[in-house]
């Protein structure tokens, strides 16, 4: 492989990823709010609705996203135009395969907001919403912060996928280039390359988001 096209991969992972990831939080993070906030232990538990919406997120949990890939390769082709081949088209597996993840990751960090604080806020007139807005969402940044890096790399991780539908992405380039060069694919440079590539995104991410949960930890020592 050239440098351009490691690079192009690069591009590719990030790309996807990120798209991903950011689609996986639209649904995600408001639906993990309403798990939380219909929970036993919620704002307004509702067990018929948090049932429900359980066994739709351990559902989608536990279909690996290989699976999701090929049964949803007929809806990734409505949306593009085509189900395999270009980098996007991983995007909707990615996605199918992470906001169900994102909205456990979410209801878990609004749960261990301590519910004294949330007592003290409505003892003072505060409305359900200011409650979720305030307090629930506001002191459980620090864990939502590194539950968004949490996730980036699971979706890194799931880009290895794109091999089976030929979507690119390093992890995947990774994959045919050992099937290319099956006898001395350890002497080669261009592997090692993409290897250190994929782990340096990886250190980035985990790095920023330790960064970040530090900075909005409240309670961190000085």
């Amino acid at each position: 492989m050239t440098g351009s096209e490691i690079w192009t991969a690069v591009w590719e992972t990030t790309a996807m990823t990120l798209i991903s990831t950011v689609l996986a939080y639209l649904v995600g993070l408001p639906l993990g709010v309403l798990l939380n906030v219909t929970s036993k232990g919620g704002l307004h538990p509702n067990r018929p609705i948090n049932l429900i919406l359980g066994v739709i997120v351990n559902f989608l949990r536990s279909v690996p996203c290989l699976i999701l890939t090929v049964v949803l390769l007929n809806f990734t082709r409505a949306i593009f135009g085509r189900g395999t081949g270009r980098w996007y088209t991983m995007i909707v597996p990615l996605f199918f395969s992470s906001f169900a993840y994102v909205a456990r990751i979410v209801e878990q960090s609004l749960a261990d907001v301590p519910y004294g604080e949330i007592e003290a806020v409505r003892s003072m007139g505060a409305s359900d919403f200011d409650i979720m807005r305030k307090v629930l969402l506001r002191e459980a940044r620090p864990s939502l912060t590194m539950g968004v890096a949490v996730t980036l790399v699971n979706v890194i991780g799931y880009t290895s996928f794109a091999y089976n539908i030929g979507a690119g992405g390093l992890i995947a380039d990774i994959w045919q280039f050992y099937t290319r060069n099956t006898g001395n694919f350890l002497s080669q440079w261009t592997f090692w390359l993409m290897i250190l590539l994929v782990v340096l995104l990886v250190q980035i991410i985990q790095e920023l988001g330790l960064f970040l949960t530090k900075k909005l930890d409240k309670r961190r020592i000085h």
